[in-house]
C-alpha cells in the first residue's frame, strides 16, 4: 500500500510537470508570435511607401502608438491591428502569424455550406473586389437583392441564373455579370452540381475587357500629293 501511493505520488509530480513544461512552451511560442507583429507592421508599411503620419490619418491611431507597436514597447491589441490590416489590406491572421518566407503557395479554407454546397475564397484581404471558387448543389430558386455588383464564371456544370424577368442557362466558359440590387438567384441547371467563380464588389465597379491592346494605334498618315510642273 505505501510503496503504491509512493508511485502515485510520483505519478502526480511528474504530470504537474509536464503540465507546466507545456504552460510554459506555449508561453514562449506566444512571446514569439507578439514580438513579430511589430517588425512586420514595420516592413508593410515601409513596403507600401507610407509614413508614420500618413498611416496615423488613414487608421485614427496616434503615431506615437504605431512607432510604439511598430519597436515592440506596446503590445498589439485588437483594436489596433482591425484598422491597421484594413489599411495594409491583408488579412488579420496575416498579420499575427505571417507564411513560411518563400512559400508561395495559398493555403485555401474551403467553408462547407448547406444542402451540400462549397465555398473558397481565394482572397486573403479586405479589398473592393472579393473572390471565392464555388461549388453550389441543387436547391429551389429564390431570389434576392443587396447592394454590390456579381461576376460569375462557369467552370464545370450548367448554371441557371434568374435575374429580374430574365430566366437564362450558362454553361462552361460563359461569364454573367450584374447589379445586385435587381433580383436574382444563380444555381445549377440540373440534377448535378455547378462550379463557378465568383466576384463580388462594391456597386459602381464594373468589369472591364480588353479585346485589344491598351493603347489605340496611331492613325494611318495621308501620303502627300507629289508636286508637278507645269
Amino acid at each position: 500500500m505505501t510503496t503504491g501511493s509512493a508511485h502515485t505520488g510520483s505519478a502526480r509530480t511528474g504530470s504537474a510537470h509536464t503540465g507546466s513544461a507545456r504552460t510554459a512552451s506555449g508561453d514562449a511560442e506566444l512571446e514569439l508570435i507578439l514580438d513579430a507583429i511589430g517588425p512586420r507592421l514595420r516592413r508593410l508599411r515601409r513596403d507600401r511607401g507610407l509614413t508614420l503620419d500618413a498611416l496615423a490619418a488613414t487608421t485614427g491611431i496616434s503615431v506615437s502608438t504605431l512607432s510604439r507597436v511598430e519597436s515592440g514597447l506596446r503590445r498589439p491589441t485588437l483594436d489596433l491591428l482591425i484598422p491597421l490590416a484594413r489599411a495594409h489590406r491583408v488579412a488579420l491572421d496575416q498579420l499575427v502569424a505571417a507564411p513560411a518566407s518563400g512559400d508561395p503557395r495559398v493555403h485555401l479554407r474551403p467553408l462547407r455550406k448547406e444542402r451540400g454546397s462549397v465555398l473558397v475564397p481565394l482572397t486573403q484581404y479586405p479589398g473592393r473586389v472579393r473572390v471565392f471558387k464555388q461549388v453550389l448543389a441543387p436547391r429551389a430558386p429564390e431570389l434576392v437583392t443587396h447592394e454590390g455588383y456579381e461576376w460569375l464564371y462557369v467552370l464545370a456544370g450548367r448554371l441557371r441564373l434568374v435575374l429580374g424577368e430574365k430566366d437564362v442557362t450558362l454553361r462552361p466558359g460563359e461569364v454573367a455579370e450584374f447589379d445586385t440590387t435587381e433580383p436574382h438567384w444563380f444555381g445549377p441547371d440540373d440534377a448535378n452540381a455547378v462550379e463557378i467563380l465568383h466576384l463580388f464588389g462594391p456597386r459602381g465597379d464594373q468589369a472591364v475587357v480588353r479585346a485589344g491592346p491598351s493603347t489605340p494605334p496611331a492613325p494611318p498618315t495621308t501620303p502627300k500629293a507629289s508636286a508637278t510642273t507645269a
